[in-house]
């Protein structure tokens, strides 16, 4: 398996269940202090999620309880459970960029591309996810757009950022 950091592929296009690949995903991080998580990483790295039937496996291999596996997989607000969009914005909502306007920005991105926070548009183009502190707080307020960080976003400079995505796709479809 390659190991691709998620940051350099955000867009991680979801992979077939398959137990035998989970449990060789799993079997390195079983005796590490805190290898569930680099587990939950690696599976998410090959899946595109975390998926459900993983849950029992990762159990398992843990001597956890199924509950205890969800508790940390849904603590965790990286791990999905669904495959991601091609392209992944996260809005902060920390009390610096709320107070420079990104309840307004939120708004303005989620009427733009007709979803709300944690979810992907059904065409599978963007995912939007909340994050809280992006640690830029002197540029506020700030977005991540696939890992790229943005600061001092405004609605016009975020319509910008989409009309440059959308000119990318468009040379990629004529190529």
């Amino acid at each position: 398996m390659t190991k691709t950091h998620e940051h350099d592929r955000p867009h991680l296009e979801q992979a077939d269940w398959d137990p035998v690949e989970a449990q060789e995903i799993i079997a390195p991080f079983v005796r590490l202090k805190g290898g569930l998580m680099e587990a939950l990483h690696g599976l998410q790295q090959a899946f595109g999620y975390v998926p459900r039937q993983s849950y029992d496996v990762l159990a398992d291999a843990f001597n956890l309880s199924r509950a205890e596996v969800y508790g940390v997989k849904s603590f965790y607000h990286d791990f999905r459970d669904a495959p991601a969009g091609h392209h992944v914005i996260e809005v902060c909502q920390a009390e610096s960029c709320q107070a420079m306007g990104s309840r307004g920005l939120t708004t303005h991105v989620q009427k733009m591309l007709g979803i709300e926070l944690g979810e992907t548009s059904h065409d599978g183009h963007f995912t939007l996810k909340a994050v809280y502190c992006l640690g830029n707080c002197a540029v506020s307020p700030n977005i991540t757009f696939d890992g790229k960080m943005h600061g001092r976003v405004t609605e016009d400079k975020f319509d910008k950022l989409m009309q440059r995505t959308a000119g990318l796709a468009k040379k990629g479809e004529n190529a």
